[in-house]
């Protein structure tokens, strides 16, 4: 993690579109984290787009607050990121999530995405597309960001505390 990190974590991951690799049937259910191919890592994002927005950590008490300021790479009606493959060239400090650095880095993650959840040993939640098989089922429920979002080039870091999301995200 760079010293960046704790101040603006960013979104683990986007469906892998080239690898040759094939999603072993409720893989999630089964398969122990470290033991994920990458093609069954990547699907577990769920796109809500919440670890794509700039979050702000108390250095008193390591309290995140999430904020609706996304990463200039998020797009805000999709929540993907529009330049996954290549998007350290963009953002040097994105964070590229493995089960390696779950264990340090889930305290900053949404509480209800897939690699937290997993990593916790609790179950998907049934709007997640591997469970509903729908991929808009996570904006149906109202738990991705679609439309909520504001780009980090609209507003100066300064004023980020003016965007602070109310609720456990």
């Amino acid at each position: 993690m760079t010293a960046r990190a704790p101040r603006k974590p960013r979104r683990p991951g986007a469906t892998a579109k080239t690898s040759t690799e094939q999603l072993r049937p409720r893989f999630w259910e089964r398969v122990p984290l470290e033991k994920m191919n990458t093609a069954e890592w990547e699907a577990l994002c769920d796109g809500c787009g919440k670890c794509c927005l700039n979050k702000l950590e108390d250095e008193d008490t390591g309290e995140v607050a999430f904020t609706r300021i996304a990463c200039r790479l998020l797009d805000d009606d999709t929540c993907r990121c529009t330049h996954y493959e290549i998007r350290h060239q963009f953002v040097p400090d994105c964070v590229t999530l493995s089960p390696q650095n779950i264990g340090s880095h889930a305290y900053w993650m949404p509480r209800t995405c897939a690699y937290r959840l997993l990593a916790e040993g609790k179950p998907l939640h049934s709007w997640h597309y591997l469970i509903s098989g729908d991929r808009e089922s996570v904006h149906r429920a109202g738990v991705s960001m679609q439309g909520m979002t504001l780009s980090e080039f609209d507003v100066p870091e300064e004023d980020w505390e003016d965007h602070l999301l109310d609720g456990d995200l």
